[in-house]
């Protein structure tokens, strides 16, 4: 019986790879084709060399780092408090959580739109940075539930109570506590939600569009409007960065599990 089982687990696996590496590797295998005949690279090169494709790109690592620093700033206290003060509102927290997987992004957009316009009380789409600053609490949102969950398990692994009591007996403020000892103590944890939401703020479309913003989602659409071979290049290179994403997090919580801690 452990014999057939272990085919059928092979199988699956198999199958499982196949289904993601065999589209990838033709969409990978036509992104080479721009050239009549032979396999290049003329494509990546046009995309890499493209001002749009820099900008749009650099707008958008930028945007995720703001939207990770609020992410941190905002989810660290609050899991930290939740589980250390307010177990009984455990529950309540992490269905708010959820709440960016069930509304959608375009929902969302339009309400930002409705309630800061131009003529609204507070105006931010009437200026660059208060766009740009709607832009990141919208990424913030989308990013919330894979955020919390990998601050929560971190937390989980580690005895809150005990080193706040330690802390606070040696006369250390609630800032210190969560910067000096909460914070390095959960830093796989919150790393792997950097990764996440990293990920997420690439390849986002619907906010940033909507609020024309020069990212790399609405980028990479217009591109694959007008181009031909330019658009799998860059479907490639979001496939690239996004797998990057995933196997640092993999590097990561193998370094929680071994106890150690990244430099």
């Amino acid at each position: 019986m452990s014999y057939w089982a272990r085919i059928v687990g092979w199988a699956a696996l198999i199958f499982g790879l196949l289904y993601f590496i065999v589209p990838l590797g033709g969409l990978f295998e036509f992104s080479l084709k721009a050239r009549r005949g032979v396999y290049s690279f003329d494509a990546y090169a046009k995309v890499l060399a493209d001002p749009q494709f820099q900008q749009t790109f650099t707008y958008s690592v930028i945007m995720a780092l703001v939207t990770i620093a609020i992410g941190v700033l905002l989810v660290v206290p609050t899991a930290f408090w939740v589980r250390l003060k307010m177990p009984w509102a455990r529950p309540y927290v992490e269905f708010l959580t959820l709440l960016p997987l069930v509304i959608p992004a375009i929902v969302v957009v339009f309400g930002y739109i409705r309630l800061y316009n131009t003529s609204s009380w507070l105006p931010l789409t009437g200026s660059v940075f208060g766009t740009n600053l709607l832009l990141a609490f919208g990424y913030t949102m989308l990013a919330l539930p894979y955020m919390y969950r990998a601050v929560d398990t971190g937390l989980r692994t580690i005895d809150v109570a005990t080193l706040t009591e330690a802390a606070q007996s040696l006369g250390a403020g609630w800032v210190r506590i969560l910067a000096r000892i909460i914070l390095p103590n959960v830093v796989p944890a919150v790393l792997s939600g950097a990764f996440l939401t990293f990920a997420i703020v690439i390849g986002e479309f619907t906010i940033a569009a909507l609020l024309d913003r020069p990212a790399f989602g609405p980028y990479l659409q217009r591109i694959g409007a007008n181009k031909a071979y330019e658009p799998f290049a860059l479907s490639v290179i979001a496939f690239g960065i996004t797998w990057g994403c995933l196997v640092l997090i993999q590097l990561v919580s193998r370094l929680q599990k071994t106890g150690q801690r990244p430099a």
